[in-house]
């Protein structure tokens, strides 16, 4: 996810994202563990959108 279209979302559908993006990246750590995990890249991508989702977050909950 690009971070133009993550600023582009209001506070609201940040969390939502945040928490969704939180669900499926324990849903992949168990398929991980469990050896049913083909592409291992999508972990750490998953990771850094959620903190780009993360940062975006605070800096629109620090300004408003």
């Amino acid at each position: 996810m690009k971070i133009k279209e993550i600023r582009g979302l209001g506070i609201n559908e940040l969390q939502i994202k945040n928490r969704d993006m939180a669900e499926e990246l324990f849903r992949l750590k168990i398929r991980h563990a469990t050896g049913q995990l083909d592409a291992t890249a999508t972990l750490g991508r998953l990771r850094r959108d959620i903190a780009r989702v993360k940062t975006v977050l605070r800096e629109k909950e620090a300004a408003g």
